[in-house]
């Protein structure tokens, strides 16, 4: 948080962007924070199952026996500022994901399709269009809705 977190009182808030086309968070859950504020270097979360049993209410009625389990987030962006690169890439790869060179290519890549898709680059510039394997912007735009589709899918 800030340089005073101690001090603070600011609570982060996980928030979901409202809208039905996807809209700039595409379904990913984002944290407003305050321009005195920094995002949290960690987060708690609590997960909540309903174990399928039941217990009596306040008033007589069946309520859900639910069970409670703490999890820790942590900021990557923080992780990598503390971390050798060698490090850094272990922790990626025991997360499933990627060294962060080969992820930097990829992102170039998809980041190079959707210029194209919306007008912005010549689709002979694109990284994925070095090789003519793609010929119109068509193309593109329907490969660009693929891999848009692919992120909101659990992997």
């Amino acid at each position: 948080m800030s340089t005073d977190s101690k001090d603070s009182k600011w609570i982060p808030e996980i928030l979901y962007e409202d809208a039905e086309d996807g809209g700039l968070s595409s379904h990913i859950p984002f944290i407003q924070v305050p321009a005195e504020e920094e995002m949290p270097k960690m987060l708690f979360v609590f997960e909540s199952r309903e174990t399928g049993e039941f217990e009596p209410g306040p008033s007589g009625e069946d309520l859900p026996v639910t069970e409670l389990d703490l999890y820790q987030y942590a900021n990557m962006n923080y992780l990598k500022t503390k971390m050798s690169w060698i490090e850094y890439d272990n922790l990626r790869y025991s997360l499933g994901l990627e060294s962060i060179k080969t992820a930097a290519v990829k992102g170039s890549k998809i980041s190079s399709n959707i210029r194209v898709a919306l007008g912005e680059e010549d689709p002979r510039d694109a990284l994925s269009n070095k090789d003519g394997s793609i010929d119109s912007q068509s193309e593109l735009r329907e490969e660009l809705k693929e891999i848009l589709n692919n992120m909101d899918k659990p992997k």
